[in-house]
């Protein structure tokens, strides 16, 4: 896959395709990445949409429908993770610049945050837990999302 500079990575292996274009290592990696994010974020945000919704169903409904969210999302995080390492791996940093390396420390900071704020609040017994936990672990996931978008460009 191009690197942005028209240029291809060396390791990159495509499956040739007559009708469509090639799948590399790469397109697979960010294309985990991506979905992985989709579910992280977008599951939080779903989820915190339907709250007043499944607050109606009774007393119990948000809490079973968190527990089974919570398996779906942090195995995306996990994957998250995984595919985070691995697109490092994929990047020559000698070759980004210092606001390539910032955003990228950045990035790494706000992941943390979210899954730690995330962790807090699935782990948390009072409503401040719960509360901040749930906030500070979706803006941080916001922010890791848009400074990974960031990176995109170098």
């Amino acid at each position: 896959m191009p690197r942005g500079d028209g240029r291809s990575r060396p390791n990159d292996r495509a499956v040739a395709c007559p009708t469509v274009l090639p799948v590399s290592d790469s397109t697979v990696r960010i294309f985990l990445h991506v979905l992985a994010a989709s579910v992280w974020v977008g599951g939080q945000l779903t989820v915190a949409g339907l709250l007043p919704v499944l607050r109606r169903l009774g007393a119990d409904a948000p809490r079973q429908v968190a527990r089974r969210f919570g398996v779906i999302a942090w195995s995306a995080f996990v994957v998250l993770v995984a595919t985070g390492i691995w697109n490092l791996l994929e990047v020559d940093l000698s070759d980004t610049s210092p606001a390539y390396h910032a955003t990228l420390g950045l990035k790494i900071g706000l992941v943390a945050l979210s899954g730690v704020g995330a962790a807090v609040h699935s782990l948390g017994k009072s409503k401040a837990a719960l509360a901040l936990g749930g906030a500070v672990g979706f803006l941080a996931a916001i922010g890791a999302l848009f400074s990974g978008i960031m990176l995109t460009g170098r």
